[in-house]
């Protein structure tokens, strides 16, 4: 397959925009591997194309299709009506199915209920207008139908809707009250995890600190920016990482279940324009829920 470059554009970008039946991330293995040619050449997923470049790569092949099979798994739901609803996520529940993905996901899990979901981000995530990591407990919102889904989501892109997070972390905070403000981008070395680095996305969190613990600290924290990992790499780069964290915390803080719970959600409902905002505590597993209170969320 060969491609003219028309517009000034990243070869990753690129290359979902003329391949759009293949998932970017699958595009992008395909550059890492070296399977992509620019002009000849090798390049990385970042490799800015020009006008006249030409790009040349073997058809792709077909995707592993992602199991859509419905899955009697207990959800508890918090508020839903005809355009939403908004859940509990258990642990160890990953929000949608992927390739590498071999039980059942929340997405498998409201397809078993019978009920309409948006189709606006692609057909193995029904619903999902954003996620939680799959050890990471807590509320998320799913649309049920698109013009939904596009509101939840405009509101996550401007934040205006609102996450709020309980953590439990390595170490002794003096601070009552600080930001952490660190542009991340994907690690160099892995490409599963993500860092602070100062070439990559703009990115912020607040956090409170709220109790000492014998184990660690009891903070809250609020999402200013949404990237991947934000919270556990942004804990992890100022010294203090999410207990039971096997991706960014040292080895002695990872063992155990990972204590990060997404307690708080509030968000502008896409029909009505009402405001709806949801709590919900963390389960038996998050070693601070003794001192966890919604009013600890509410203030910063």
């Amino acid at each position: 397959m060969e491609f003219i470059v028309d517009e000034k554009l990243r070869l990753d970008k690129y290359l979902a925009k003329v391949l759009p039946d293949h998932s970017r991330t699958r595009l992008t293995k395909i550059v890492e591997a070296g399977e992509v040619l620019v002009d000849g050449a090798i390049q990385k997923p970042a490799f800015v194309l020009l006008p006249g470049m030409l790009v040349s790569l073997e058809q792709p092949g077909e995707s592993e299709p992602h199991d859509l099979t419905p899955a009697n798994i207990p959800l508890e739901v918090l508020y839903e009506d005809e355009d939403l609803l908004i859940v509990n996520k258990p642990r160890g529940l990953a929000a949608h199915p992927a390739a590498s993905l071999k039980e059942p996901s929340l997405v498998n899990a409201l397809l078993s209920r019978n009920i309409q979901l948006s189709t606006a981000a692609g057909d193995f995530r029904p619903g999902i207008v954003h996620r939680l990591d799959k050890e990471t407990t807590g509320l998320m919102v799913v649309a049920k139908n698109d013009k939904s889904h596009i509101a939840l989501a405009k509101q996550m892109e401007t934040k205006t809707a609102e996450r709020r997070y309980f953590a439990v972390v390595a170490g002794d905070i003096e601070q009552e009250r600080f930001k952490v403000d660190g542009p991340m981008a994907r690690d160099k070395h892995n490409r599963l995890l993500m860092t602070v680095d100062a070439a990559g996305k703009h990115a912020v969190t607040h956090i409170k600190r709220i109790a000492r613990m014998q184990a660690g600290m009891l903070i809250g924290c609020r999402l200013e920016t949404g990237r991947t990992h934000q919270i556990r790499v942004h804990l992890r780069a100022v010294g203090h990482p999410v207990l039971g964290d096997r991706l960014y915390a040292p080895r002695e803080f990872s063992s155990g279940p990972m204590q990060l719970h997404a307690a708080y959600l509030a968000i502008d409902h896409p029909t009505s324009g009402e405001r709806i905002a949801v709590y919900a505590e963390p389960d038996d597993q998050f070693i601070g829920r003794a001192f966890t209170k919604k009013e600890h969320l509410e203030d910063f």
